[in-house]
Parts: C-alpha cells; sequence; structure tokens
C-alpha cells in the first residue's frame, strides 16, 4: 500500500478514489490535488512511482489543505468553543441531540441511540 502523509492508501483503486481515504480530502479535492501534480487519475495507486507520490504530497502542502490530525483539532477545538460559550448548538452537542434543527420526537436515532422505554409504573 502507499503512504501518502502516513496515511495508507488502498493499491488496487484508482488514485482519484484512492486519496478520499486520507481524512479531510473528498473526491473534488483529490481532482484538484491531482491537476496541479499533474498525474492521471485514471491510473491505480499501485501504479505510481516515488515521484508520483511526492509530486501529490507536494500538492497537498502547497494548497495548505487541512488533512487528518490537524483537521480533527480544529473541529473539536470548534466544539468546545461551541460548548464553553454555552450558545444552544453548544447546548445540543452536550447532549447529544440533533443540533441542525431535526426532529426529535420521532427518528433522530443516530444521535439519541438505542432507544430507551420509559413506562408507566403500576400502582397496587
Amino acid at each position: 500500500m502507499a503512504r501518502i502523509f502516513g496515511i495508507e492508501i488502498p493499491n488496487e483503486k484508482r488514485i482519484e478514489a484512492s486519496l478520499c481515504y486520507i481524512y479531510g480530502v473528498g473526491q473534488t479535492t483529490a481532482l484538484k490535488i491531482l491537476e496541479q501534480a499533474g498525474v492521471d487519475g485514471n491510473l491505480r495507486t499501485g501504479e505510481l512511482s516515488e515521484e508520483q507520490l511526492v509530486k501529490i504530497a507536494q500538492a497537498i502542502q502547497s494548497q495548505e489543505i487541512a488533512i487528518e490530525g490537524d483537521l480533527r483539532r480544529e473541529i473539536q477545538s470548534a466544539l468546545k468553543r461551541l460548548t464553553s460559550i454555552n450558545c444552544y448548538r453548544g447546548q445540543r452537542h452536550k447532549r447529544g441531540l440533533p443540533v441542525r434543527g431535526q426532529r426529535t420526537r420521532t427518528n433522530a436515532r443516530t444521535r439519541k441511540g438505542r432507544k430507551k422505554t420509559v413506562g408507566a409504573k403500576k400502582m397496587i
């Protein structure tokens, strides 16, 4: 497997798709990187030379794209800021509820987790 910035990307896929395995690089960004590096996007990752891999890494650095650890730290600091100033979005993040206005009476299971049934106690 080829390594770019310490991330292993699959050899059997096209480089255009393989770059998306790097956190923070999507399809559009991958195309821009390949265009700047002068590498054909239809080549398989295993077929690339060391020189081409270095060109791709340099293209990522020159565009100043936040990837992997830096991007994760940025996102975490943004969430910490929201929770520390106690704004509405920060409170929703703290409670594990949907942040962007989705309904919670039904659905929202991805954010809320498994259903916890609350029943009435039987009075004897």
